[in-house]
């Protein structure tokens, strides 16, 4: 191109990119900056300019809770040295209601708000965040921007347009499934529809390593952060490539996204929370995974990635009132988790089973287990009330979610097919309701039963009440049956238990740790076992990923409840590790076997029939 034609066009381009944006600004009612760049002892200072505000005093909220997180994260703990100020830069009076809320005088000449936000990986502010719903700041390294750790709102404009700008150092690309509305120089500016858009979106900024994939009528984005280059974004693609196509015909060949963001960051060692996963979006997820080998990495992401994406269907395009105007500072939560993560996490592994990526014993083997979890849990209380109470009275039964709420889709799915001679199942229920709702209409939580009844058969009301709402046990065998599938219930024996406690496998030093003791036992507790505890011996015997499993059925034959037992344990202290041997008398527990689920040979051709219509063998 003529280079003075090229000036030329620059010119009109800038010209046109200043009109746009002066319009956009004077429409926005709040903006948002952040200097990626201006770090200091692990915080960054956040900026707030504010439309005027007509009434004397007025509060700014940081939420305590955020969906998809379903515990209290209380992110106004981590803000500090917070300022209202006046169009002149005055100071206004501030006084803290609580630890999320701020309550700011002489309103009508607020102009600005600063204030300075802690990294929630690295804090010692009370209880840890879940890395994938925290905020991460390593200078010159990488910045994970989850936009409820650093963004409030103020409760009249919490529903009205806002603006983010993110100043980023040289080099740095910011991954997100948001539509960048502007980039100049060292600063992207991102429009959105409301406070909840906002927090609805992570970001993540470091030097970029990204790959892309058409997948239907959506782009899809895979960003990774490896910090010691072990594992590449396209590796990773080329993992999902498989699975998202997959889950592409498995919504019937469209998505209800135009974009979507895969934000990976992969850790060498162990997070502050001592946990690993993901955390779900609308139009986007965030992982905090073992930055493994490339393979292993990749094959990883696969299962936990297949059940973040279906996520964009709940609650992207079906969710209660609860969820559509959610409070983050005195949240109400829905009695529906059976769909929000039941049946997301359902979906998950039967798109897997009915697309021929996994065989029918893989596929029972994942049922197996999570009979055997759902095992452990409370069976008494209604699935309906623990959904309601998960953030109080019923944490400890939220993990049931992923079990109970998966088979109660495939309870679902297969009543559904029975009913309409195989034509209707669980995947046209979900286009259904996305089409009677979407994004914008909500559901009321005290309807969503009769009007899955109105939209399919009365019939399956009468399951929803019985084993969803009122808690009888979920006769299994009856609903197996129906696909030609014999189930063998579990016989409770008594087993010598390990703790209870979760572990992973830590790549660098090639030892199991402690993940989790959220749900450890009495065993647990005696040993004094803690998060992040590595492995090194268990009754004497040396504990590897690969042998676990035997080291743990020889410790429950040779020994019996009473026995003095030692567990040898490598404690992370500072930059190493201290070696030390936790004592406990071995505890015996009445647990529950092994569900088995088997072809029946002699099904007749109306289960065989359905059992086709179900997963397609």
């Amino acid at each position: 191109m003529n280079p003075n034609i090229l000036k030329a066009f620059k010119a009109i381009s800038f010209i046109c990119f200043l009109l746009t944006h002066s319009f956009s600004s004077a429409a926005t009612e709040v903006v948002y900056e952040v200097d990626l760049r201006g770090l200091e002892d692990d915080r960054l200072q956040v900026k707030v300019r504010v439309p005027k505000v007509s009434a004397e005093t007025i509060e700014y909220h940081m939420p305590k809770v955020v969906p998809g997180t379903y515990s209290i994260s209380d992110f106004g703990r981590f803000a500090m040295d917070f300022k209202a100020l006046d169009a002149n830069g005055a100071s206004l009076p501030v006084t803290k209601i609580d630890v999320n809320r701020w309550k700011i005088e002489r309103a009508n000449e607020l102009a600005q708000l600063t204030y300075w936000v802690n990294d929630t990986w690295d804090t010692e502010l009370g209880n840890k965040i879940f890395e994938p719903a925290g905020t991460n700041f390593e200078s010159g390294r990488n910045f994970v921007l989850n936009p409820f750790g650093l963004f409030g709102y103020f409760p009249p404009f919490r529903d009205v347009p806002c603006e983010v700008k993110v100043m980023f150092p040289d080099g740095f690309y910011g991954s997100t499934a948001l539509k960048t509305f502007a980039t100049e120089g060292n600063m992207d500016t991102y429009r959105l529809d409301s406070y909840h858009h906002l927090a609805d979106s992570p970001m993540m900024y470091c030097l970029p390593d990204t790959a892309w994939q058409t997948v239907g009528n959506a782009r899809v984005l895979v960003s990774v952060y490896s910090p010691n280059k072990r594992v590449s974004s396209k590796a990773i693609m080329a993992s999902l490539a498989e699975i998202l196509n997959a889950q592409k015909d498995y919504l019937g060949g469209t998505l209800p996204v135009e974009k979507y963001a895969f934000i990976i960051y992969l850790t060498p060692g162990t997070g502050g929370s001592g946990g690993m996963g993901a955390l779900e979006h609308s139009y986007s997820s965030f992982y905090f995974m073992p930055e493994a080998d490339e393979a292993s990495s990749a094959e990883q992401m696969r299962d936990v990635a297949a059940h973040e994406f279906f996520h964009i269907v709940t609650p992207l395009s079906i969710h209660s009132e609860e969820i559509h105007y959610f409070d983050y500072v005195e949240p109400k939560m829905s009695k529906h988790l059976w769909l929000y993560e039941g049946v997301t996490e359902y979906s998950a592994s039967h798109m897997q089973i009915k697309h021929g990526l996994i065989s029918m014993g893989e596929y029972f083997a994942t049922l197996q287990q999570k009979l055997m979890f759902s095992g452990f849990m409370n069976d008494t209380v209604p699935f309906t009330v623990m959904s309601a109470g998960c953030l109080d009275r019923y944490k400890s039964q939220y993990m049931n979610v992923y079990q109970k709420g998966a088979l109660i889709g495939l309870c679902v799915d297969i009543l559904l097919r029975e009913y309409s001679g195989g034509k209707t199942g669980i995947q046209d229920l979900m286009k259904m309701l996305a089409q009677n709702y979407g994004k914008k209409n909500p559901f009321k939580d005290e309807e969503l039963f009769d009007v899955i009844a109105k939209l399919t058969d009365p019939r399956i009301r009468t399951f929803f009440r019985d084993y969803v709402e009122d808690g009888k046990p979920i006769p299994y065998d009856q609903i197996f049956a129906k696909v030609g599938i014999l189930y063998e219930a579990a016989v409770n024996r008594e087993v010598l238990t390990t703790g209870r406690f979760a572990t992973q496998f830590n790549p660098e030093t090639k030892r199991l740790y402690v993940s989790s003791t959220r749900m450890m036992n009495a065993f647990g507790d005696k040993l004094k076992i803690q998060e992040g505890d590595e492995l090194v011996t268990w009754d004497g015997m040396a504990v590897t990923q690969e042998n676990f499993e035997d080291v743990v059925a020889q410790f429950r034959a040779k020994r019996k409840e009473g026995d003095k037992i030692v567990v040898e344990v490598a404690r992370p202290d500072g930059g190493s590790f201290k070696i030390l041997k936790l004592k406990a008398k071995a505890v015996a527990t009445r647990q529950k076997g092994t569900n088995v689920l088997s072809v029946n040979p002699s099904a007749t051709n109306d289960q065989l029939a359905l059992r086709k219509s179900w997963i397609g063998i």
